[in-house]
């Protein structure tokens, strides 16, 4: 006979979603955590670990296992102590997860009982939500659209 803990949560879980959607995460996209000073903790990781960093903190470039010619990007970025982009969670950080079909994946985690923040934003490298895990970790998914960086890198881009 199970527990008490176990019947609660057993009740409070929906449903999972279905396997017909899309492959749901990808990989992890950004690695996002609070620090009291990132200009300098950049520059520590910079100078000490040769991380490459820019104002947003730093750019990993990787290959896609099923098309190696595809660049991927994951983006490790260390925001200030007293930053409001990680609430409604109150943990010190944040995990960034490459997902595909962010529309329909949406659906399925509303459809699912998930906690969706706020509504899917665009922009030129990509489309964005926020839902929170059980825990109230706020979680980042982001459908990318890795060719702006890659080139931004090679030098391809006129801004």
């Amino acid at each position: 006979m199970p527990d008490a803990t176990e019947e609660h949560n057993a009740a409070a879980s929906p449903k999972p979603m279905s396997e017909k959607t899309n492959k749901k995460v990808t990989g992890i996209g950004g690695i996002f955590f609070k620090c009291k000073n990132p200009e300098r903790l950049r520059n520590w990781y910079k100078d000490n670990l040769g991380l490459v960093t820019n104002e947003y903190g730093s750019l990993f470039e990787f290959r896609n296992t099923d098309e190696p010619d595809k660049k991927g990007y994951l983006q490790w970025s260390p925001f200030g102590e007293k930053t409001k982009y990680f609430e409604p969670s109150e943990k010190d950080f944040m995990i960034n997860y490459r997902v595909e079909n962010i529309e329909a994946l949406v659906e399925a985690l509303k459809e699912a009982g998930v906690e969706v923040v706020d509504s899917i934003e665009s922009f030129e490298y990509g489309k964005f939500v926020h839902i929170m895990d059980p825990e109230g970790n706020k979680i980042e998914l982001w459908e990318p659209v890795d060719q702006v960086f890659t080139d931004e890198y090679e030098g391809k881009t006129t801004h």
